[in-house]
């Protein structure tokens, strides 16, 4: 190319940017990659070292309603804030007496109960209690609030997608006038009405979300052992179940999926990566990751991130338990979830 088409191209460029305007051809391949970029970091937390220590000064600085909620985000440092680009982890800690006051937002959130005991969380005026390994749900625009009783504190994890709702241009929030949310329902009534495998004789409608607001962790701990007795160990995931809607089999919540999976002692995974972003907490054992180009060893409640199409690879020195949660519900709704492992071509491409 001559040196005076090249003057004539640049000046076009130049001109174009002036006026709002990009030639596609000159930013093509990172407009549209031939596969995906990860979007984040691996990262990982230590919780006994780092995050419960600093849980507990937050407790003398600041009450719960004071700060609305003692929360204490877990940010990747490849991103201004959040955990990964959909997805945002916090823990929060609440202690006796407090109540966290009620409030609303578009964002869908969980929560996967870390220490403690005798808290609760309101939905919609519905109590549900809290134990150590529980998932609770609190669905988008439901008025929710927590409180403790007893003695002690009480630790767990919060999972929303705040990135991907204020990317979408979608949030709305709302306090409520006082801080517990009028008692709608007896306590524990959506498990009593959906989480027992039966469901009321009337017709039900189908949500977007579960109508189960606490997964307790004795039962999945239970479901996760009588698999353990089939042997049918997946060579990338081991035992891995995700938490379900009773009512349509789809995931709990409609941007959000959460996972449960046992890693039996010396298992040693094969590789595996999907377009999902994935944030990962141990609940139970010591193991390691390999994310990428790094290595996380792991014990329990520690939290670690596994970008969009990263290989990731699992091992467990014994037996672990691990919670996720991702975007995949998104992404299958969009159509957007591919996943490979590895000497395997990408699935559903």
């Amino acid at each position: 190319m001559s040196d005076n088409l090249q003057r004539m191209r640049d000046a076009y460029y130049g001109r174009m940017a002036q006026r709002g305007l990009t030639p596609l051809w000159t930013v093509m391949t990172e407009a549209v990659p031939s596969e995906p970029v990860a979007n984040c970091e691996p990262v990982f937390w230590d919780f006994a070292a780092d995050i419960r220590p600093a849980l507990f000064e937050a407790g003398e600085l600041i009450s719960a309603e004071e700060a609305q909620r003692r929360v204490l985000m877990l940010n990747n440092p490849a991103l201004q804030r959040g955990t990964t680009k959909t997805l945002l982890c916090a823990i929060q800690m609440i202690k006796e007496g407090e109540i966290a006051p009620a409030h609303r937002h578009t964002q869908s959130a969980l929560r996967f109960v870390i220490e403690g005991g005798g808290a609760y969380t309101a939905i919609n005026g519905e109590k549900t209690s809290m134990n150590p390994g529980d998932l609770i749900l609190t669905p988008a625009w439901f008025w929710h609030d927590h409180g403790k009783d007893s003695k002690g504190p009480m630790i767990w994890l919060d999972g929303l997608d705040i990135p991907l709702v204020n990317h979408l241009g979608a949030t709305f929030s709302e306090e409520f006038d006082e801080r517990r949310y009028p008692e709608a329902r007896p306590a524990e009534d959506s498990r009593a009405r959906y989480g027992s495998g039966l469901l009321p004789l009337e017709p039900v409608v189908s949500t977007s979300h579960s109508p189960v607001f606490r997964y307790p962790y004795d039962t999945t701990r239970q479901a996760l052992e009588a698999l353990r007795r089939t042997n049918e160990w997946d060579p990338c995931h081991g035992l891995k179940l995700r938490y379900s809607n009773p009512l349509s089999g789809e995931f709990v919540l409609p941007t959000i999926a959460a996972f449960i999976q046992l890693l039996p002692r010396g298992f040693s995974g094969a590789p595996y990566r999907s377009t999902e972003s994935t944030i990962v907490m141990a609940v139970e054992g010591r193991g390691r990751a390999h994310v990428g180009n790094r290595t996380f060893s792991f014990g329990p409640h520690d939290i670690f991130v596994i970008p969009n199409w990263t290989w990731t690879t699992l091992e467990a020195d014994v037996d672990a338990v691990l919670f996720s949660y991702s975007d995949r519900a998104a992404l299958e709704k969009l159509a957007l979830l591919r996943q490979q492992r590895s000497n395997e071509a990408r699935s559903g491409m």
